[in-house]
């Protein structure tokens, strides 16, 4: 197997982007659709690991002034457990990191992935709130 991590622009990859996500966050966590779909994509850069070509991970970043916040993080239910997601953010921090401009990194964690992202050297900002029916913390790195 052939595992890459790799911005997504293509639109075919865009659209199976966009389909894990719908997949895991409305189907798996009834997450509303229009939630899901919140028409800011297209101001997003979309970021994907691939197996053999085929995308078991994605997330999205948007640029908010000097800050980067990554957003719809979503692993594949069959690849979970495996590090996917670590290499996934690996390979994104290290792509925001080297573009100079970036003090800080913004994501919104589901609570029960809090510790997921604090071992990526996030800290919780900020009390626990719901967002789509989930309890989340704001999470932030500075640069």
């Amino acid at each position: 197997m052939s595992i890459v991590c790799q911005e997504i622009t293509a639109p075919d990859e865009l659209q199976a982007c966009f389909a894990l996500r719908h997949a895991v966050f409305v189907g798996e966590q009834n997450v509303e659709p229009s939630l899901e779909t919140d028409g800011m994509d297209a101001e997003a850069r979309h970021f994907a690991l691939k197996d053999g070509g085929r995308i078991i991970a994605t997330c999205r970043v948007r640029r908010i002034g000097s800050a980067a916040k990554i957003e719809r993080m979503a692993v594949a239910r069959n690849s979970r457990r495996r590090g996917i997601g670590l290499e996934l953010m690996k390979y994104v921090l290290h792509d925001l990191m080297n573009a100079g401009d970036i003090q800080l990194l913004k994501l919104s964690a589901q609570s029960d992935a809090v510790p997921f992202y604090e071992r990526l050297s996030f800290r919780k900002r900020g009390p626990e709130y719901i967002e789509a029916n989930m309890p989340h913390y704001e999470m932030i790195r500075e640069l």
